[in-house]
């Protein structure tokens, strides 16, 4: 029988229900909820976007006390009643009542860490405008107004304020192009008194069977740095560190079974084998010890099992025979995936739950059960999920490991018994970049500065990496034709100084997409148009940082910036994950940054942020690749390259540190 669909967009249906009995110590009522605060042996910790409790789980074997769970799925919220102690709300926090009255109970609690995965869901144009318009004018939203999830967990931490923070999410919801809800995140946070760091964590690193990223932002009060897990594994606690985990070691114990969800498995079970199963197994009730629950999956179709005989997994969904072909292999070219013994597990997601296609155990013809996306999971084979088994399968894949969660938690303790004050805020660097941008200099890029989008795009085009001579020019050249017309109009005396700087061969693709912007003059305002006019990528988002279309605040991470964060961050982001981790780095120098209102002649809506420009600027004069001029860097106060400036020594620098 149907039941109704869940949070994660699954019709939950077949397979019998289960319902769990509640932790001993969960309470009703605030008052129960107070003496069990005040019976706590550990620091206090709340868990909101809770799900089925993978990171209360975690921080509960790290030494928290996880007392408040939220959540708006009945059956996660069932899940996580089982695992832990407390209260545990069918709230929904995009209410701001709601969001009230939890700010009311924490602040009773004494709560020394707020956690959660709140949604992230990208801004609007007009969401962004607000945003920058706030920011610029030294506001913030209004805490009456109905905001995203991510906000109201914001609002929260405001009002009670605890000691440390800690969100999670996957990295596409923060890596947008103008990532902006990572940066304001930060700059609230900052804005609160944290210090905050962010980092996209990989969980095989933690001892977690499967490849899966996670974006982890971490706020500890007075301003104070959180040294990451595996940095202290790289340092003096090297053994520490938890050796990788392939799917046979984590699941190879767990025998066949039939499939289809009253299924059972064949034989009996021989027990555990490695150490991570013999950890899975080891809150397994005594007489239990042959017991396997949940090792059910699904039934396989005809069709799909004669598939499954033939797949290995190195073969793709395009490569099978075409009379086995269900969907069209030009969009599903990987629509099945058999998984391989000796590597991690594939990222777990609430996917799983729709279809197992993706997830074909290594060696039987059969999709994943629950226990075993469980184990992959780090879930201990103890944990029982509540509810019909696809309600199982999207509170699995939509869990934190508790194995990251552990570590995180493990790290938390560590930086709050030992505090160390971060070395910089976004916030100031940001300022301090702005204020240097914008005293009088020689560019060394000058179409920094163009008040043409066409201008500014063309010398892109035609002088990126140009000597700083040769570029000053031709731009003085290029700076007079400000329309498309113009560009083909004398595309004959453009060609000729471009001969001279030998870039003549970039020409036509130029005179291509004037062309298209001739025709089509509307496409010059937005980044699609621009897109649709074939602009190369990295122009185009150079481009838009320069002179913004609309709305637009890309993060752009091109080849000098990344060298400079990379300096500045005493990391090789200009070497490996420049799109994730990279862009990261440069969105923490930045922040939120207003508009150039100052810049002259500006359009508030069409100038970008100064702090970006001068990362621009400065990779190219000041942190070249073959020297770096620290004497007249604005960043050399932070910069471990200029180590030999202390704070004390801030009164030498050019400008007033931010306060």
């Amino acid at each position: 029988m149907s039941t109704p669909v869940g949070r994660y967009g699954v019709g939950y249906v077949r397979g019998e229900v289960l319902e769990l009995v509640p932790h001993q110590g969960s309470c009703s009522s605030v008052e129960e909820l107070l003496e069990l605060r005040g019976a706590a042996s550990g620091p206090v910790a709340v868990d909101l976007f809770c799900g089925a409790g993978g990171l209360s789980l975690g921080l509960q074997q790290a030494g928290f006390e996880v007392l408040v769970g939220v959540d708006i799925d009945r059956y996660a919220l069932e899940t996580h009643s089982a695992l832990t102690p407390g209260m545990h709300l069918d709230w929904d926090l995009a209410d701001p009542s709601r969001v009230e009255e939890l700010s009311d109970l924490l602040l009773k609690l004494d709560v020394t860490l707020i956690a959660g995965g709140p949604p992230c869901q990208p801004f609007s144009k007009a969401g962004r405008s607000m945003i920058r318009d706030l920011v610029r004018t030294g506001r913030r939203p209004p805490k009456d107004v109905r905001r995203d999830m991510w906000q109201s967990f914001l609002n929260v931490v405001e009002t009670v304020r605890p000691p440390a923070v800690m969100m999670e999410n996957v990295p596409d919801m923060v890596l947008d192009r103008d990532m902006l809800i990572l940066r304001t995140i930060v700059d609230e946070l900052e804005g609160l008194g944290y210090g905050v760091d962010v980092q996209i964590l990989e969980t095989r690193e933690y001892g977690v069977p499967q490849y899966r990223q996670r974006v982890i932002i971490v706020a500890l009060e007075d301003r104070a740095e959180f040294p990451w897990p595996h940095e202290r594994w790289a340092t003096s606690d090297a053994a520490a560190r938890p050796t990788s985990i392939s799917l046979r070691d984590a699941i190879g114990d767990l025998p066949d079974v039939e499939p289809g969800w009253r299924g059972g498995h064949s034989g009996s079970y021989r027990g555990p084998q490695t150490d991570f199963q013999k950890a899975m197994r080891a809150n397994v009730p005594k007489g239990g010890g042959e017991e396997l629950t949940d090792h059910v999956t699904r039934a396989v179709r005809e069709d799909d099992l004669a598939v499954f005989r033939i797949l290995d997994s190195d073969m793709r969904y395009s490569e099978l025979p075409t009379e086995l072909k269900r969907y069209r292999d030009d969009i599903f070219d990987d629509k099945y995936k058999r998984l391989d013994w000796d590597k991690p597990s594939r990222t777990i997601t609430a996917h799983i739950a729709k279809d197992g296609y993706w997830y074909i155990h290594p060696e039987y013809h059969r999709t994943l059960t629950l226990r075993e996306a469980a184990r992959i999971q780090t879930f201990p084979d103890d944990v029982r999920f509540a509810g019909p088994p696809t309600a199982a399968l999207a509170q699995i894949g939509n869990a934190v490991p508790p194995e990251l969660g552990r570590h995180l938690g493990e790290a938390l303790l560590s930086a709050l018994a030992s505090p160390r004050e971060r070395p910089w805020q976004t916030r100031e660097v940001s300022e301090v970049l702005a204020d240097w941008w914008r005293k009088p200099r020689r560019l060394t890029i000058p179409w920094l500065a163009a008040q043409n989008r066409w201008t500014a795009l063309q010398a892109e085009f035609l002088l990126d990496r140009a000597r700083p001579n040769l570029a000053h020019q031709v731009w003085q050249f290029i700076s007079t034709l400000k329309t498309p017309e113009l560009t083909l109009e004398r595309r004959a005396d453009l060609e000729s100084v471009l001969t001279g700087l030998q870039r003549a061969e970039r020409l036509p693709a130029l005179l291509d997409i004037a062309s298209h912007l001739h025709d089509h003059p509307e496409d010059m305002e937005s980044r699609d148009g621009l897109r649709r006019a074939g602009v190369p990528p990295s122009v185009l988002d150079t481009t838009l940082r320069i002179r913004t279309a609309g709305n637009e605040d890309p993060v752009t991470a091109r080849t000098g910036i990344l060298r400079l964060a990379a300096l500045f961050n005493q990391s090789r982001v200009d070497q490996f994950n420049r799109r994730s981790d990279g862009r990261i780095a440069v969105a923490r120098l930045i922040g939120v940054e207003p508009p150039d209102i100052d810049a002259p002649g500006s359009d508030v809506a069409a100038v970008a942020g100064p702090a970006h420009l001068a990362l621009f600027e400065l990779a190219e004069s000041v942190c070249r690749p073959e020297e770096q001029d620290h004497d007249n860097c604005p960043l050399r106060l932070w910069c471990p390259a200029a180590s030999d400036l202390q704070p004390q020594n801030a009164a030498k620098l050019p400008y007033e540190p931010y306060v």
